[in-house]
């Protein structure tokens, strides 16, 4: 498989782990928009939101309550964070393996873009 966020999970490309188990995986992002920027990704390939179904329901809302948990072990709940979920090109996805930005750390502007 060609998905960039597959080998990572794999282990075939290394990243700067910060949570794993057996559903998720979150990292660092190489070029961060902020002081805290982690990828939460499924293990589970789904190219987009759009590709997930009712059974993904609960492995979507661990990803968002990891995303949680990892703003407070990150420092970042109480003053506040973003997650960006991207879907398709229009929406600025970039890799096609759905993921989830958890950015925080400095003051966020609106609109985003």
């Amino acid at each position: 498989m060609s998905c960039l966020f597959c080998k990572m999970v794999d282990g075939d490309i290394p990243v700067d782990k910060v949570y794993e188990d057996d559903q998720v995986l979150a990292f660092r992002d190489i070029n961060p928009l902020g002081p805290v920027h982690i990828q939460v990704i499924p293990k589970k390939h789904l190219a987009s939101l759009n590709d997930a179904s009712e059974e993904d329901q609960a492995l979507l809302g661990k990803m968002l309550l990891m995303a949680k948990k990892l703003a407070a072990d990150e420092g970042i709940a109480e003053g506040g964070y973003r997650l960006v979920m991207n879907t398709n090109s229009q929406g600025g996805q970039a890799v096609y393996h759905l993921h989830c930005h958890l950015i925080g750390g400095r003051q966020m502007q609106w609109p985003p873009g």
